[in-house]
């Protein structure tokens, strides 16, 4: 019992790491367009970013439950096996993150997840429907995301394109501010969440608790650790996507965020564990596109993609050698 409580308090230690790392590594999600378009200093957009994040993660569980009990069977699993799969999405979002490369935090954890219960159990652990469920979002999502850029910004351009360009400046100066926190609000409240799920699972698991309910001070844990994650920033990923992905201005901005936040928030009222990184990717690219298809940088767009696409099979099986590693050392300790 002892050492199965030692194991619970490993799983709440690294859960907090990783949402600490999930907060520096997709704060560019929230701040990227503000910055890149200079309507917001570095350190004012962090800081927005860090609160508004703390905000957002305290509005909800929908997408907690989903993480938590409805990828894999949770009394199914161990304590290593959660261990094994924040691990896992550590170690891929630190790698993401020195190389400068956007990828989802969410879909690294989800991946790691049924990566690390495959080795525990098997395949019969994992709940399909959860993971179709969880698919079709990781599919469809950024195809939405890209859409619906691309609509806001024509609309935008129908609608101020007679008008001057310095009242159109000023006026997407400020109006980007509120987009960009709405991003920083809905970042939170789904990313946020997938960790509360981890906590809540492993609780479960321990206690053999009936039902799944994220406690409060999981709630405050969780948002705490993203909040304080995004305040020390990710100025690399920021980078990538403010700069390098698409040249913007404060209406592209506007439309990027206003539009990516709007799909990140829907989904998570429904349960829907999304990446925020790729909803911020594909309105940046939809925007882009409607000044002319040359203006995205379509090689820096491949190769987030391909990031995109590596992601879930490579977290899959960091998570599956890390349980397999940590359960021989631990039976043969």
């Amino acid at each position: 019992m002892h050492d199965t409580y030692f194991l619970l308090v490993c799983v709440i230690v690294l859960a907090t790491i990783f949402d600490f790392i999930n907060g520096f590594h997709d704060t560019a999600n929230a701040i990227a367009t503000s910055v890149s378009t200079r309507v917001l200093s570095p350190r004012a957009a962090v800081a927005m970013a860090a609160v508004l994040n703390l905000l957002g993660a305290l509005t909800g569980t929908a997408v907690a439950k989903t993480v938590g009990s409805g990828l894999v069977e949770a009394a199914s699993i161990t304590q290593l096996t959660i261990i094994s799969a924040l691990l896992s999405a550590i170690i891929w979002d630190l790698i993401t993150w020195y190389y400068g490369l956007p990828t989802s935090s969410s879909h690294a954890l989800l991946a790691s997840i049924l990566g690390a219960a495959v080795a525990t159990v098997g395949t019969e652990v994992i709940i399909e429907k959860g993971v179709y469920k969880v698919l079709i979002a990781l599919v469809f999502s950024p195809v939405v995301g890209f859409l619906l850029g691309y609509l806001l910004m024509q609309l935008l351009r129908r609608i101020f394109g007679r008008s001057p360009i310095a009242f159109v400046s000023s006026f997407f100066n400020r109006a980007q501010i509120v987009s960009a926190a709405y991003m920083a609000f809905s970042h939170g409240n789904n990313d946020a969440q997938k960790t509360m799920g981890i906590i809540t699972m492993a609780l479960v698991s321990y206690y053999n608790l009936p039902d799944f309910q994220v406690p409060m001070w999981v709630m405050f844990l969780c948002a705490t650790a993203m909040a304080l994650g995004t305040a020390f920033g990710g100025w690399r990923i920021i980078k990538t996507l403010g700069v390098r992905l698409v040249h913007l201005q404060p209406i592209h901005g506007f439309a990027a965020e206003a539009s990516a936040a709007t799909v990140i928030e829907a989904a998570s009222r429904i349960g829907l564990p999304l990446s925020t990184t790729h909803i911020i990717s594909s309105t940046i690219m939809g925007v882009g596109a409607t000044k002319r298809a040359s203006a995205v940088r379509w090689g820096v767009a491949r190769s987030i993609v391909m990031a995109w696409v590596l992601t879930l099979p490579a977290s899959f099986v960091i998570a599956w050698l890390i349980y397999q590693m940590l359960a021989f050392f631990i039976n043969t300790a």
